[in-house]
């Protein structure tokens, strides 16, 4: 009888099971199924069983109806942009001059580099400018944050300061007390009580900050999140959390060195590859006003193979010193050792400066260094690399007051590289009185140019100021 009417009874829903899934914990990529190396990104045993909560299936629902999205048209009105400043006028160039209400930064560095006493510092500067701030630590005690804080000078500072983890309790938090800025340190350490990952995986690091990115949206509050990095130097967890704020910074510092980098590789208030320059003092970070001095050598004995540079970071010039050994070899392949640099890029040199001018470096060990460990990528510091190489070579000392920049392509010829008066406006104020630059920087101020129009020129240049034939 049961059976016979068991077609008229209704049909009890599934309970919704959570999905499980293998992701790696560097890129963030999913595989169906356990995996000593990641495919994507190369790591190993990066790759760990996670469980995500299912999906609500509001959207899917048949007969569900959303609310429809005010369309408004492009032109109108526009607001001015206020911004919130920091005090730090490193820090506020790195980010494009202060911070944007509503915007969500995300800051990286290696452990132990200085971003928590960055971030406490700016945070000190925000509260003092009257911008209520609050600062959440997820790694450390009130008492340490309080400790550092009197070291560095700043406990006066009216900062709110908090310790926790929850996600559901930093938001309730932040509603509760809504402050115009709020510094969370770090995205690792959050959890959500509605996911079973564990903290730090990509799954939470992916749902928390995409939480406290919609809280800053819609409050109009400034949200800075630390983030871990792996031993590659990138930001730990997925791409999808650098795409989901509106800049990313990395904080970087050479080891033994006292000067500190802060790096903007994304910053949609502002320009891309800007840097602010610190050092690190006992009293905190110091801001460098005038970074070129820093990597230049104070030492007027001019040497061999050394050549200063003429680069840009961002829109700040920035002058430093290039170094090249080339030495006689006595193995069967010659090293080739680059600090600083592309090391692709100085294969290329070589062989540009093998075929165009018949110099020989196949029996010779080439070294090249960036004096204070400075990393430069832009394609300028071509003709300077390859300057410094032709003064080692030939044991040629170039004049100490000489600043060289230009790019060198295949076929030999030095190419203009882009905002040239700035470069030859920071060498000229510090100093420098001659240039081997393309020639659209032929006269400007009182520097004397030597141009040059292919990488023979350069080589030309060397050989006369050594006197070889």
């Amino acid at each position: 009888m049961a059976n016979h009417f068991a077609h008229r009874l209704p049909k009890e829903t599934p309970l919704a099971r959570p999905s499980e899934s293998y992701v790696c914990q560097s890129c963030g990529a999913v595989y169906a199924k356990w995996a000593g190396r990641c495919d994507a990104c190369g790591q190993w045993n990066t790759i760990e069983l996670e469980q995500s909560a299912a999906p609500p299936n509001t959207v899917t629902t048949k007969g569900g109806k959303g609310t429809a999205i005010s369309l408004d048209p492009l032109e109108g009105d526009a607001t001015t942009e206020y911004r919130f400043p920091t005090g730090n006028g490193e820090f506020d160039r790195a980010v494009g001059g202060g911070l944007v209400p509503g915007a969500a930064l995300l800051i990286g560095g290696d452990p132990g580099v200085g971003k928590s006493t960055l971030l406490l510092q700016i945070a000190a500067g925000l509260a003092q400018s009257g911008t209520k701030t609050a600062y959440i630590s997820g790694e450390e005690a009130t008492a340490q944050i309080r400790m550092r804080a009197k070291r560095l000078g700043l406990a006066k500072a009216p900062v709110g300061l908090g310790t926790g983890t929850s996600l559901r309790d930093i938001l309730a938090t932040l509603k509760e007390t809504k402050p115009q800025a709020v510094i969370i340190d770090s995205i690792q350490t959050l959890w959500s009580d509605t996911l079973p990952a564990a903290p730090g995986t990509v799954t939470q690091v992916r749902a928390c900050a995409q939480e406290l990115v919609r809280y800053a949206k819609s409050n109009n509050c400034v949200v800075i999140l630390v983030g871990h990095v792996t031993k590659d130097g990138q930001l730990a967890g997925p791409r999808v959390v650098e795409h989901l704020v509106d800049a990313v910074l990395y904080f970087e510092a050479e080891a033994g060195r006292a000067f500190r980098i802060l790096r903007a590789v994304k910053n949609r208030f502002g320009g891309a590859h800007e840097i602010g320059v610190f050092e690190m003092t006992g009293g905190g970070l110091r801001e460098v006003s005038n970074p070129s001095a820093l990597f230049l050598s104070e030492n007027d004995n001019q040497v061999s193979g050394s050549v200063v540079f003429g680069g840009i970071e961002g829109t700040r010039p920035l002058l430093c010193e290039i170094q090249a050994l080339v030495s006689q070899s006595s193995l069967g392949a010659p090293r080739r050792a680059v600090v600083g640099w592309d090391n692709a890029r100085l294969s290329m040199l070589l062989a540009v400066l093998d075929t165009r001018c018949g110099l020989d470096f196949g029996r010779h060990d080439v070294f090249l260094n960036v004096a204070g460990g400075l990393k430069i990528s832009e394609p300028a510091a071509d003709l300077a690399a390859a300057t410094a190489l032709l003064s080692a070579r030939l044991d040629v000392a170039l004049p100490p007051k000489l600043v060289v920049f230009g790019e060198v392509g295949l076929s030999g010829a030095v190419r203009p590289v882009p905002q040239i008066s700035t470069r030859l406006a920071e060498a000229s104020k510090l100093g420098f009185d001659m240039t081997l630059s393309p020639p659209s920087a032929d006269g400007f101020g009182n520097l004397h140019a030597a141009p040059a129009e292919v990488i023979v020129d350069a080589v030309s240049f060397v050989k006369k100021q050594g006197g070889v034939p």
